[in-house]
Protein backbone atom coordinates (compact mmCIF):
# COMPACT_ATOMS: atom_id res chain seq x y z
CA UNK A 1 0.00 0.00 0.00
CA UNK A 2 2.84 2.23 0.84
CA UNK A 3 4.59 1.86 -2.22
CA UNK A 4 1.33 2.37 -4.44
CA UNK A 5 0.81 5.81 -2.64
CA UNK A 6 4.33 7.10 -3.19
CA UNK A 7 3.41 6.20 -7.31
CA UNK A 8 0.49 8.38 -6.60
CA UNK A 9 1.85 11.02 -4.86
CA UNK A 10 5.12 11.03 -7.78
CA UNK A 11 2.33 10.70 -10.69
CA UNK A 12 0.42 13.64 -9.17
CA UNK A 13 3.60 15.80 -8.38
CA UNK A 14 4.59 15.21 -12.11
CA UNK A 15 0.90 16.32 -13.51
CA UNK A 16 1.35 20.00 -11.67
CA UNK A 17 4.31 20.20 -12.84
CA UNK A 18 3.20 20.41 -16.16
CA UNK A 19 0.22 22.45 -15.19
CA UNK A 20 2.36 25.11 -13.96
CA UNK A 21 4.94 25.20 -16.87
CA UNK A 22 1.85 26.20 -19.13
CA UNK A 23 1.05 29.02 -16.52
CA UNK A 24 0.85 32.21 -18.15
CA UNK A 25 0.86 31.79 -21.60
CA UNK A 26 -1.57 30.22 -24.13
CA UNK A 27 -1.61 26.61 -24.28
CA UNK A 28 -1.77 24.41 -27.35
CA UNK A 29 -5.86 24.13 -26.16
CA UNK A 30 -6.16 27.79 -26.58
CA UNK A 31 -6.54 28.41 -22.95
CA UNK A 32 -4.78 31.56 -20.82
CA UNK A 33 -3.83 30.58 -17.02
CA UNK A 34 -3.22 32.77 -14.45
CA UNK A 35 -1.61 31.89 -11.50
CA UNK A 36 -1.90 33.84 -8.12
CA UNK A 37 -0.81 33.94 -4.38
CA UNK A 38 -3.45 33.04 -2.27
CA UNK A 39 -4.38 36.18 -0.37
CA UNK A 40 -3.29 38.60 -2.96
CA UNK A 41 -4.80 40.14 -6.47
CA UNK A 42 -5.63 38.25 -9.39
CA UNK A 43 -4.96 40.22 -12.41
CA UNK A 44 -6.59 38.77 -15.23
CA UNK A 45 -5.54 39.84 -19.11
CA UNK A 46 -8.41 40.03 -21.60
CA UNK A 47 -5.90 39.15 -24.08
CA UNK A 48 -8.31 40.36 -26.70
CA UNK A 49 -6.99 43.38 -29.22
CA UNK A 50 -9.54 46.39 -28.44
CA UNK A 51 -10.63 47.92 -31.84
CA UNK A 52 -11.97 51.39 -32.54
CA UNK A 53 -15.91 49.54 -32.82
CA UNK A 54 -15.77 48.32 -29.93
CA UNK A 55 -19.00 49.13 -28.34
CA UNK A 56 -18.64 47.28 -24.53
CA UNK A 57 -16.80 44.04 -22.98
CA UNK A 58 -18.05 41.94 -19.76
CA UNK A 59 -16.61 39.06 -17.86
CA UNK A 60 -18.02 36.09 -16.78
CA UNK A 61 -17.11 32.60 -15.28
CA UNK A 62 -17.98 29.62 -16.14
CA UNK A 63 -19.91 26.95 -13.33
CA UNK A 64 -19.19 23.06 -13.08
CA UNK A 65 -22.34 23.21 -15.02
CA UNK A 66 -21.51 24.67 -17.85
CA UNK A 67 -23.81 27.84 -17.02
CA UNK A 68 -22.24 31.13 -16.87
CA UNK A 69 -22.30 33.71 -14.61
CA UNK A 70 -21.09 37.15 -15.38
CA UNK A 71 -19.57 39.49 -12.95
CA UNK A 72 -18.34 42.44 -14.63
CA UNK A 73 -18.36 45.11 -17.73
CA UNK A 74 -17.68 48.34 -19.52
CA UNK A 75 -18.68 50.59 -21.64
CA UNK A 76 -16.77 51.74 -24.34
CA UNK A 77 -19.47 54.46 -25.53
CA UNK A 78 -20.26 55.77 -22.54
CA UNK A 79 -16.82 55.31 -20.66
CA UNK A 80 -18.77 53.80 -17.50
CA UNK A 81 -18.17 50.30 -16.05
CA UNK A 82 -20.70 47.65 -13.92
CA UNK A 83 -20.33 45.05 -11.17
CA UNK A 84 -22.69 42.54 -11.29
CA UNK A 85 -24.25 41.24 -7.72
CA UNK A 86 -22.28 38.61 -7.16
CA UNK A 87 -22.05 37.59 -3.79
CA UNK A 88 -18.65 36.00 -3.79
CA UNK A 89 -16.75 38.75 -5.63
CA UNK A 90 -19.06 41.91 -4.29
CA UNK A 91 -16.50 44.50 -3.58
CA UNK A 92 -13.48 42.20 -4.86
CA UNK A 93 -13.63 43.25 -8.71
CA UNK A 94 -11.74 45.85 -10.49
CA UNK A 95 -12.05 46.55 -14.57
CA UNK A 96 -9.45 48.38 -16.26
CA UNK A 97 -10.05 50.73 -18.85
CA UNK A 98 -7.97 47.77 -21.28
CA UNK A 99 -10.23 45.29 -20.05
CA UNK A 100 -8.02 43.51 -17.28
CA UNK A 101 -10.17 41.95 -14.57
CA UNK A 102 -8.61 42.72 -11.05
CA UNK A 103 -9.43 39.87 -8.12
CA UNK A 104 -8.63 41.04 -4.69
CA UNK A 105 -8.03 38.68 -2.02
CA UNK A 106 -7.30 35.62 -3.86
CA UNK A 107 -9.50 32.61 -2.54
CA UNK A 108 -9.10 28.95 -3.42
CA UNK A 109 -12.76 29.40 -4.99
CA UNK A 110 -11.16 31.52 -7.21
CA UNK A 111 -10.26 28.62 -9.24
CA UNK A 112 -12.48 28.54 -12.24
CA UNK A 113 -12.69 29.28 -16.10
CA UNK A 114 -12.85 33.17 -16.89
CA UNK A 115 -14.09 34.69 -20.07
CA UNK A 116 -13.33 38.20 -21.61
CA UNK A 117 -16.12 39.04 -24.09
CA UNK A 118 -15.71 42.13 -26.41
CA UNK A 119 -18.61 42.97 -28.65
CA UNK A 120 -18.29 45.22 -31.81
CA UNK A 121 -21.56 45.76 -33.71
CA UNK A 122 -20.80 43.09 -36.16
CA UNK A 123 -18.97 40.24 -33.87
CA UNK A 124 -18.46 38.75 -30.03
CA UNK A 125 -15.23 37.77 -29.22
CA UNK A 126 -14.70 35.70 -26.35
CA UNK A 127 -10.83 34.87 -24.63
CA UNK A 128 -11.05 32.24 -21.82
CA UNK A 129 -8.14 32.32 -19.15
CA UNK A 130 -7.82 29.43 -16.27
CA UNK A 131 -7.20 30.66 -12.71
CA UNK A 132 -4.83 28.77 -10.85
CA UNK A 133 -4.33 29.80 -6.57
CA UNK A 134 -1.53 28.65 -4.80
CA UNK A 135 -0.50 29.34 -0.93
CA UNK A 136 2.58 28.06 0.85
CA UNK A 137 1.90 25.71 3.87
CA UNK A 138 2.77 27.16 7.36
CA UNK A 139 6.63 26.30 8.38
CA UNK A 140 6.60 22.02 9.91
CA UNK A 141 6.82 21.63 13.09
CA UNK A 142 7.54 18.20 14.75
CA UNK A 143 5.20 18.00 17.45
CA UNK A 144 4.69 15.34 20.49
CA UNK A 145 8.21 14.81 20.91
CA UNK A 146 9.03 12.21 23.51
CA UNK A 147 11.72 13.11 26.28
CA UNK A 148 14.42 10.59 25.21
CA UNK A 149 14.70 7.79 22.95
CA UNK A 150 15.62 4.08 23.90
CA UNK A 151 17.97 2.00 21.78
CA UNK A 152 16.98 -1.48 20.55
CA UNK A 153 13.09 -0.37 19.83
CA UNK A 154 11.11 1.32 17.68
CA UNK A 155 10.64 4.50 18.75
CA UNK A 156 8.10 7.24 18.07
CA UNK A 157 10.28 10.48 17.31
CA UNK A 158 7.24 12.66 16.68
CA UNK A 159 4.47 14.13 14.34
CA UNK A 160 5.63 16.28 11.56
CA UNK A 161 2.70 18.58 10.83
CA UNK A 162 2.67 21.64 7.94
CA UNK A 163 -1.47 23.62 7.94
CA UNK A 164 -3.34 25.57 5.46
CA UNK A 165 -1.30 24.42 2.12
CA UNK A 166 -2.83 24.34 -1.47
CA UNK A 167 -2.69 22.70 -3.30
CA UNK A 168 -1.80 20.02 -0.40
CA UNK A 169 2.28 19.32 -0.18
CA UNK A 170 4.13 16.08 1.15
CA UNK A 171 6.19 15.37 4.05
CA UNK A 172 9.99 13.89 4.39
CA UNK A 173 11.76 12.80 7.40
CA UNK A 174 15.45 13.32 7.98
CA UNK A 175 18.23 12.36 10.12
CA UNK A 176 21.12 14.65 9.91
CA UNK A 177 20.24 16.15 6.63
CA UNK A 178 19.66 12.60 5.50
CA UNK A 179 16.59 11.14 4.24
CA UNK A 180 14.71 8.57 6.41
CA UNK A 181 13.31 5.71 3.64
CA UNK A 182 11.29 3.05 5.15
CA UNK A 183 12.81 0.01 6.25
CA UNK A 184 11.10 -2.93 8.03
CA UNK A 185 12.09 -2.90 11.68
CA UNK A 186 13.62 0.02 11.43
CA UNK A 187 12.18 3.42 10.18
CA UNK A 188 8.46 3.37 9.70
CA UNK A 189 6.32 6.77 8.01
CA UNK A 190 2.77 7.23 8.24
CA UNK A 191 1.31 10.23 7.07
CA UNK A 192 -2.61 12.04 6.54
CA UNK A 193 -3.80 14.82 4.90
CA UNK A 194 -6.90 16.74 5.91
CA UNK A 195 -8.55 19.57 3.93
CA UNK A 196 -10.29 22.17 5.29
CA UNK A 197 -13.68 22.16 4.00
CA UNK A 198 -14.46 25.75 4.09
CA UNK A 199 -11.26 27.32 3.46
CA UNK A 200 -10.34 24.98 0.87
CA UNK A 201 -6.83 24.67 2.17
CA UNK A 202 -4.80 20.93 3.11
CA UNK A 203 -2.83 19.78 6.11
CA UNK A 204 -0.53 17.35 6.25
CA UNK A 205 0.82 14.92 9.34
CA UNK A 206 3.43 12.83 9.32
CA UNK A 207 4.43 10.50 12.14
CA UNK A 208 8.32 8.72 12.26
CA UNK A 209 8.64 6.01 13.98
CA UNK A 210 13.10 4.52 14.68
CA UNK A 211 15.28 2.03 15.79
CA UNK A 212 17.82 4.18 17.71
CA UNK A 213 21.21 3.67 18.11
CA UNK A 214 23.96 5.02 20.33
CA UNK A 215 25.01 6.54 17.32
CA UNK A 216 21.99 9.00 17.44
CA UNK A 217 23.65 10.49 19.66
CA UNK A 218 23.66 14.22 19.00
CA UNK A 219 21.82 13.11 16.04
CA UNK A 220 19.26 16.08 14.64
CA UNK A 221 16.09 15.10 13.03
CA UNK A 222 14.23 17.12 11.03
CA UNK A 223 11.04 16.81 8.67
CA UNK A 224 10.42 19.36 5.20
CA UNK A 225 7.32 19.80 3.75
CA UNK A 226 7.74 20.23 -0.19
CA UNK A 227 4.84 22.00 -1.94
CA UNK A 228 3.96 23.89 -5.18
CA UNK A 229 4.13 27.57 -5.96
CA UNK A 230 3.54 29.27 -9.65
CA UNK A 231 7.67 29.26 -9.80
CA UNK A 232 7.51 25.43 -9.44
CA UNK A 233 8.00 23.02 -6.06
CA UNK A 234 9.59 24.80 -3.21
CA UNK A 235 10.46 22.80 0.49
CA UNK A 236 10.43 24.26 3.41
CA UNK A 237 12.62 22.93 6.59
CA UNK A 238 11.53 22.35 10.34
CA UNK A 239 13.87 23.07 13.62
CA UNK A 240 15.67 20.35 14.24
CA UNK A 241 15.11 17.83 17.22
CA UNK A 242 17.87 16.47 19.38
CA UNK A 243 16.77 13.78 21.55
CA UNK A 244 18.69 12.12 24.47
CA UNK A 245 19.60 8.70 23.37
CA UNK A 246 18.81 5.65 26.21
CA UNK A 247 21.14 2.87 25.45
CA UNK A 248 22.09 -0.07 29.05
CA UNK A 249 25.12 0.19 30.86
CA UNK A 250 27.73 -1.36 28.80
CA UNK A 251 30.54 -1.59 31.07
CA UNK A 252 31.33 -0.07 34.48
CA UNK A 253 34.59 1.83 35.80
CA UNK A 254 35.43 2.98 39.60
CA UNK A 255 37.90 5.61 40.63
CA UNK A 256 39.21 7.30 43.60
CA UNK A 257 38.25 11.09 44.18
CA UNK A 258 40.83 12.30 46.39
CA UNK A 259 42.31 15.88 47.56
CA UNK A 260 45.60 14.95 46.65
CA UNK A 261 47.00 12.90 44.19
CA UNK A 262 48.36 10.53 46.82
CA UNK A 263 46.52 8.64 49.45
CA UNK A 264 48.33 9.12 53.34
CA UNK A 265 47.06 7.62 56.45
CA UNK A 266 44.35 9.29 58.19
CA UNK A 267 43.08 10.73 54.85
CA UNK A 268 39.33 10.80 53.55
CA UNK A 269 38.87 9.36 50.47
CA UNK A 270 35.33 8.57 48.11
CA UNK A 271 35.33 5.77 45.51
CA UNK A 272 33.26 6.73 42.52
CA UNK A 273 31.38 3.55 40.17
CA UNK A 274 30.21 4.59 37.39
CA UNK A 275 28.13 2.62 35.01
CA UNK A 276 28.61 4.21 31.07
CA UNK A 277 24.54 3.78 30.23
CA UNK A 278 22.08 6.04 29.59
CA UNK A 279 21.00 7.14 32.18
CA UNK A 280 23.83 6.00 34.31
CA UNK A 281 23.05 3.54 37.11
CA UNK A 282 22.28 5.04 40.59
CA UNK A 283 23.09 2.17 42.92
CA UNK A 284 25.88 -0.11 42.61
CA UNK A 285 27.61 -2.84 45.28
CA UNK A 286 31.43 -2.11 46.51
CA UNK A 287 33.46 -4.94 47.24
CA UNK A 288 36.61 -4.08 50.29
CA UNK A 289 39.56 -6.05 49.89
CA UNK A 290 39.14 -9.47 50.86
CA UNK A 291 35.21 -9.29 51.70
CA UNK A 292 32.87 -10.99 49.04
CA UNK A 293 29.81 -9.99 50.09
CA UNK A 294 29.23 -6.30 48.27
CA UNK A 295 28.35 -3.37 49.88
CA UNK A 296 24.80 -1.38 48.61
CA UNK A 297 25.59 1.90 48.18
CA UNK A 298 25.09 4.85 46.10
CA UNK A 299 27.34 5.54 43.43
CA UNK A 300 30.12 6.63 46.02
CA UNK A 301 31.41 5.05 48.99
CA UNK A 302 33.31 7.12 51.47
CA UNK A 303 35.71 6.35 53.57
CA UNK A 304 37.05 7.99 56.59
CA UNK A 305 40.21 8.46 58.39
CA UNK A 306 41.99 5.58 55.99
CA UNK A 307 44.42 3.24 57.97
CA UNK A 308 47.39 1.68 56.16
CA UNK A 309 45.64 -1.93 56.03
CA UNK A 310 42.81 -0.62 54.24
CA UNK A 311 45.07 -0.57 51.04
CA UNK A 312 43.81 -3.11 48.28
CA UNK A 313 42.17 -3.88 45.95
CA UNK A 314 38.59 -2.33 45.82
CA UNK A 315 35.72 -3.12 43.50
CA UNK A 316 32.00 -2.81 42.66
CA UNK A 317 29.17 -3.82 40.03
CA UNK A 318 25.94 -3.43 39.20
CA UNK A 319 23.28 -4.84 41.40
CA UNK A 320 23.07 -7.59 38.97
CA UNK A 321 26.33 -8.91 40.28
CA UNK A 322 27.76 -8.30 36.15
CA UNK A 323 30.09 -6.20 35.26
CA UNK A 324 32.52 -5.91 37.77
CA UNK A 325 35.84 -3.02 37.87
CA UNK A 326 38.38 -2.89 40.31
CA UNK A 327 41.27 -0.35 41.36
CA UNK A 328 44.15 -0.05 43.51
CA UNK A 329 44.28 1.91 46.54
CA UNK A 330 47.69 2.24 48.63
CA UNK A 331 47.62 4.02 51.74
CA UNK A 332 50.84 5.81 52.44
CA UNK A 333 52.34 5.77 55.59
CA UNK A 334 55.78 6.37 57.51
CA UNK A 335 56.69 6.16 60.96
CA UNK A 336 59.91 6.91 62.70
CA UNK A 337 61.75 5.33 65.64
CA UNK A 338 64.86 6.75 67.38
CA UNK A 339 66.37 5.06 70.63
CA UNK A 340 67.58 6.80 72.70
CA UNK A 341 65.63 9.74 72.35
CA UNK A 342 64.75 12.80 74.32
CA UNK A 343 67.54 13.82 77.14
CA UNK A 344 70.37 11.89 77.59
CA UNK A 345 73.32 12.57 79.84
CA UNK A 346 76.55 10.67 79.10
CA UNK A 347 80.09 10.94 81.05
CA UNK A 348 82.72 12.29 78.82
CA UNK A 349 85.14 9.11 77.48
CA UNK A 350 81.20 7.44 77.73
CA UNK A 351 79.76 5.70 74.27
CA UNK A 352 76.17 5.78 73.27
CA UNK A 353 74.26 3.31 70.34
CA UNK A 354 71.84 5.60 68.64
CA UNK A 355 69.41 3.62 66.05
CA UNK A 356 67.04 5.82 63.99
CA UNK A 357 65.20 3.11 62.21
CA UNK A 358 61.98 4.77 59.14
CA UNK A 359 58.91 2.22 58.69
CA UNK A 360 57.45 3.11 55.25
CA UNK A 361 55.03 2.31 52.48
CA UNK A 362 58.40 2.81 50.34
CA UNK A 363 61.59 2.78 50.61
CA UNK A 364 62.85 5.91 52.57
CA UNK A 365 66.23 7.58 53.51
CA UNK A 366 67.61 9.23 56.79
CA UNK A 367 68.83 12.51 57.35
CA UNK A 368 70.65 13.54 60.49
CA UNK A 369 70.78 16.98 61.84
CA UNK A 370 72.82 19.08 64.67
CA UNK A 371 71.62 22.17 65.52
CA UNK A 372 70.12 22.62 62.59
CA UNK A 373 73.06 21.59 60.18
CA UNK A 374 72.86 18.33 58.39
CA UNK A 375 75.42 15.75 59.33
CA UNK A 376 76.60 12.19 58.47
CA UNK A 377 74.91 9.52 60.67
CA UNK A 378 76.76 10.13 63.81
CA UNK A 379 79.08 7.68 65.80
CA UNK A 380 78.82 8.37 69.81
CA UNK A 381 81.84 6.83 70.94
CA UNK A 382 84.89 8.20 73.35
CA UNK A 383 82.22 11.11 73.65
CA UNK A 384 83.72 14.85 73.83
CA UNK A 385 81.87 17.93 74.80
CA UNK A 386 82.04 18.57 71.47
CA UNK A 387 79.33 16.11 71.27
CA UNK A 388 76.77 17.91 73.36
CA UNK A 389 73.87 19.56 70.88
CA UNK A 390 70.78 18.78 69.36
CA UNK A 391 70.51 15.93 67.40
CA UNK A 392 67.72 15.45 65.11
CA UNK A 393 66.70 12.37 62.81
CA UNK A 394 64.03 13.19 59.87
CA UNK A 395 62.81 11.14 57.03
CA UNK A 396 59.97 12.28 54.36
CA UNK A 397 58.13 10.41 51.31
CA UNK A 398 58.90 12.89 49.19
CA UNK A 399 55.70 12.25 46.37
CA UNK A 400 53.42 11.73 49.43
CA UNK A 401 52.66 15.66 50.21
CA UNK A 402 52.61 16.26 53.87
CA UNK A 403 54.34 12.39 54.84
CA UNK A 404 57.57 13.64 57.18
CA UNK A 405 57.90 12.38 60.15
CA UNK A 406 60.86 13.63 62.71
CA UNK A 407 62.65 12.56 66.12
CA UNK A 408 65.00 14.73 68.55
CA UNK A 409 67.93 13.45 71.17
CA UNK A 410 69.69 16.00 73.82
CA UNK A 411 72.46 14.67 74.28
CA UNK A 412 74.61 16.76 77.35
CA UNK A 413 78.25 15.47 77.87
CA UNK A 414 79.14 15.75 80.94
CA UNK A 415 82.59 15.53 82.47
CA UNK A 416 84.82 16.40 85.78
CA UNK A 417 87.06 19.41 86.19
CA UNK A 418 90.92 19.54 84.57
CA UNK A 419 92.90 22.93 85.18
CA UNK A 420 95.83 23.41 83.88
CA UNK A 421 97.83 27.04 84.83
CA UNK A 422 100.89 28.64 83.48
CA UNK A 423 102.53 32.14 83.41
CA UNK A 424 104.77 34.30 82.12
CA UNK A 425 106.77 37.80 82.66
CA UNK A 426 104.87 40.93 81.18
CA UNK A 427 106.58 43.38 78.86
CA UNK A 428 106.99 46.09 81.57
CA UNK A 429 108.80 43.64 83.91
CA UNK A 430 107.27 44.95 86.65
CA UNK A 431 103.95 42.19 86.42
CA UNK A 432 103.16 38.42 85.75
CA UNK A 433 100.06 36.71 84.14
CA UNK A 434 99.52 33.62 85.69
CA UNK A 435 96.56 31.41 82.76
CA UNK A 436 94.95 29.00 83.54
CA UNK A 437 92.63 26.47 80.93
CA UNK A 438 89.90 24.42 82.46
CA UNK A 439 87.05 22.14 80.68
CA UNK A 440 84.46 20.58 82.38
CA UNK A 441 80.75 20.16 82.49
CA UNK A 442 78.51 21.55 83.90
CA UNK A 443 80.93 24.43 83.79
CA UNK A 444 83.16 24.39 86.53
CA UNK A 445 83.54 26.95 89.10
CA UNK A 446 87.53 28.76 89.51
CA UNK A 447 88.85 30.12 92.08
CA UNK A 448 92.83 31.15 92.39
CA UNK A 449 94.56 31.72 96.28
CA UNK A 450 97.84 33.56 97.00
CA UNK A 451 99.06 30.44 99.44
CA UNK A 452 99.70 32.67 102.89
CA UNK A 453 97.44 34.97 103.23
CA UNK A 454 94.12 32.59 101.35
CA UNK A 455 93.33 35.51 99.36
CA UNK A 456 90.90 35.35 96.63
CA UNK A 457 92.71 36.89 93.49
CA UNK A 458 90.49 38.98 90.78
CA UNK A 459 90.76 37.10 87.50
CA UNK A 460 89.79 38.46 84.05
CA UNK A 461 86.69 37.50 82.54
CA UNK A 462 86.80 33.94 81.31
CA UNK A 463 86.86 33.15 77.17
CA UNK A 464 85.64 30.08 76.04
CA UNK A 465 88.15 28.40 74.23
CA UNK A 466 86.33 25.73 72.93
CA UNK A 467 82.90 23.28 73.99
CA UNK A 468 83.11 22.72 77.42
CA UNK A 469 86.86 24.59 77.92
CA UNK A 470 87.31 28.36 79.18
CA UNK A 471 90.58 30.51 80.06
CA UNK A 472 91.36 33.23 82.22
CA UNK A 473 94.05 35.69 83.20
CA UNK A 474 95.49 36.95 87.02
CA UNK A 475 97.99 39.47 86.46
CA UNK A 476 100.21 39.92 89.85
CA UNK A 477 102.85 41.92 90.69
CA UNK A 478 104.70 39.55 93.15
CA UNK A 479 107.50 41.18 95.67
CA UNK A 480 108.30 38.06 96.99
CA UNK A 481 108.44 34.44 96.04
CA UNK A 482 104.66 33.34 96.24
CA UNK A 483 102.12 30.20 95.72
CA UNK A 484 99.86 30.36 93.27
CA UNK A 485 96.74 27.78 93.92
CA UNK A 486 93.85 27.80 91.52
CA UNK A 487 90.65 25.64 91.94
CA UNK A 488 87.91 24.06 89.90
CA UNK A 489 84.84 22.37 90.76
CA UNK A 490 81.31 21.33 89.34
CA UNK A 491 79.12 18.72 90.49
CA UNK A 492 80.94 16.20 89.38
CA UNK A 493 84.29 16.52 91.33
CA UNK A 494 87.10 19.27 92.11
CA UNK A 495 91.06 19.41 91.02
CA UNK A 496 93.74 22.23 91.78
CA UNK A 497 96.88 23.17 90.86
CA UNK A 498 99.36 25.48 91.91
CA UNK A 499 102.09 27.25 90.88
CA UNK A 500 105.22 28.75 91.93
CA UNK A 501 105.95 32.55 91.08
CA UNK A 502 109.25 34.28 91.86
CA UNK A 503 109.56 37.63 92.73
CA UNK A 504 110.39 40.88 90.09
CA UNK A 505 113.44 41.07 89.33
CA UNK A 506 114.35 40.63 85.74
CA UNK A 507 111.30 39.67 82.96
CA UNK A 508 110.42 36.16 82.41
CA UNK A 509 110.20 35.35 78.87
CA UNK A 510 107.29 32.35 79.42
CA UNK A 511 106.56 29.75 81.14
CA UNK A 512 109.40 27.32 80.89
CA UNK A 513 112.05 29.80 81.41
CA UNK A 514 115.41 28.40 82.60
CA UNK A 515 116.05 28.93 86.37
CA UNK A 516 119.59 28.75 86.41
CA UNK A 517 119.62 31.69 83.82
CA UNK A 518 117.36 33.68 86.17
CA UNK A 519 120.39 32.75 89.13
CA UNK A 520 123.26 33.76 86.76
CA UNK A 521 121.66 37.47 86.23
CA UNK A 522 121.47 37.31 90.43
CA UNK A 523 125.21 35.99 90.54
CA UNK A 524 126.26 38.78 87.79
CA UNK A 525 124.25 41.26 89.62
CA UNK A 526 126.79 40.30 93.14
CA UNK A 527 129.72 40.27 91.16
CA UNK A 528 129.05 43.63 90.23
CA UNK A 529 128.34 44.65 93.59
CA UNK A 530 131.76 43.10 94.88
CA UNK A 531 133.78 44.05 92.81
CA UNK A 532 136.51 45.05 94.89
CA UNK A 533 134.89 43.93 97.88
CA UNK A 534 136.36 40.19 98.37
CA UNK A 535 134.51 40.19 101.45
CA UNK A 536 130.78 41.07 99.98
CA UNK A 537 131.63 38.11 97.65
CA UNK A 538 131.96 35.35 100.23
CA UNK A 539 129.01 36.29 101.76
CA UNK A 540 126.91 36.21 98.99
CA UNK A 541 128.32 33.10 98.05
CA UNK A 542 126.92 31.60 101.19
CA UNK A 543 123.27 33.02 100.96
CA UNK A 544 123.22 31.10 97.39
CA UNK A 545 124.03 27.93 98.37
CA UNK A 546 121.52 28.01 101.08
CA UNK A 547 118.66 29.86 98.80
CA UNK A 548 119.36 26.67 96.69
CA UNK A 549 118.65 24.36 99.22
CA UNK A 550 115.63 25.60 100.49
CA UNK A 551 114.33 25.74 96.61
CA UNK A 552 114.85 21.83 96.57
CA UNK A 553 113.30 20.93 99.63
CA UNK A 554 110.02 22.79 98.98
CA UNK A 555 109.49 21.58 95.78
CA UNK A 556 108.70 18.28 97.23
CA UNK A 557 105.82 19.59 98.80
CA UNK A 558 104.12 22.61 96.29
CA UNK A 559 105.21 22.19 92.82
CA UNK A 560 107.40 23.65 90.19
CA UNK A 561 110.49 26.15 91.70
CA UNK A 562 112.90 28.30 90.45
CA UNK A 563 116.45 25.87 89.37
CA UNK A 564 118.22 24.23 86.84
CA UNK A 565 116.90 22.73 83.94
CA UNK A 566 116.38 19.50 84.81
CA UNK A 567 115.04 20.39 88.19
CA UNK A 568 111.73 22.56 86.59
CA UNK A 569 111.28 19.52 84.48
CA UNK A 570 110.78 17.40 87.51
CA UNK A 571 108.56 20.00 88.78
CA UNK A 572 106.11 20.47 85.78
CA UNK A 573 105.06 16.98 85.92
CA UNK A 574 104.73 17.43 89.81
CA UNK A 575 102.21 20.67 88.98
CA UNK A 576 99.40 18.45 88.09
CA UNK A 577 98.00 16.65 90.88
CA UNK A 578 94.64 16.70 92.06
CA UNK A 579 94.65 17.85 95.46
CA UNK A 580 92.35 15.20 97.90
Amino acid sequence: MLGSDLSAMAASSLLTVCVLCAAAFRTGFGLNTVSAIYGETINIPCGQEITQDLLFGKWKYEKPDGTAVFVASRSAVKKSFNYDDVPEYNGRLNLSENYTLSISNARISDEKRFVCMLITADNVFEEPTVIKVFKPPTKPEIINQPTFLETGKLNTVGDCVAKDSYPDGNITWYRNGQDLLPVDGVVNVEWWKDKNSSSGLHSMRSTLQYMSTKEDIDAQFSCAVTYYMPEGLATMDSDPAVFDIYYPTEKVTIHIQSPKKTIKEGDNITLKCIGNGNPPPEEFLFYLPGQEEGIHSSSAYHITDIKRNATGDYKCSLLNKIMIASTMVTVHYLDLSLTPSGDITKQVGDSLSVSCIPSASKNVSVTWMKNQKILAQPSFTNLQYRDSGVYECETSLMEVDGLRRKKTLRLTVEGKPRIKLSKKTNADGRSKTILYEVDGFPKPEVQCVRLGNDLYLNKTEETMLSNGKYSAKIIISPEENVTIICSAENKLGRESHSLNVSAISFPETDDHIDKSGDNNDHAKLIVGIVVGLLLAALVAGLAYWIYVKKSSSASKHVGKELGNTEENKKLEENNHKTEP
